[in-house]
């Protein structure tokens, strides 16, 4: 999947360093897990595989690598998967480098998926979370449209 500055690929088992730097940088995993790093093993024996899983009786659920058009370089990921294993309804998450911050590539990205969602894969609606604290995250859901539900800590 292609938007004007960005390209949408699937993960492929190449890119275990991709995502050991991203999940080690201290700021970009502040909200997740306080700032700690993820082990090499955990994204090898985890998360990679977790990324790399592909549902043929559902496509378009997953995980993107996402990548700047301009400079080939890896900004970070989106993912796009059903709530409860319901297809009409999907979560969307996203994690990107800092150097991809403030840029509207997260907006960009998830924006693609989103329309492919409603327009090609029958969904009925789209939910996300974020921590609290976490502005960043919250500009990038209400620039996408999304709606505040509740608040809880």
């Amino acid at each position: 999947m292609e938007t004007k500055r960005l390209i949408l690929r699937r993960f492929t088992e190449s890119d275990v360093e991709l995502i050991f730097e991203l999940d080690n940088d201290p700021d970009v995993m502040r909200f997740i897990n306080g700032g700690a790093a993820t082990p090499r093993k955990v994204i090898q024996d985890v998360l990679l595989p977790a990324f790399l899983r592909d549902d043929p009786n559902h496509p378009g659920h997953g995980f993107w690598a996402v990548i700047e058009r301009q400079t080939e370089k890896f900004l970070g990921w989106v993912s796009f998967r059903p709530v409860d294993s319901n297809p009409a309804e999907l979560t969307l998450g996203f994690r990107f480098r800092k150097t991809a911050w403030g840029r509207g590539f997260a907006t960009e990205a998830a924006s693609a998926l989103i329309h492919k969602g409603f327009s090609e894969m029958g969904v009925q609606r789209v939910v996300a979370s974020t921590y609290q604290d976490n502005w960043r995250s919250q500009r990038v859901l209400e620039r996408l449209g999304m709606t505040l539900i509740r608040k809880f800590r």
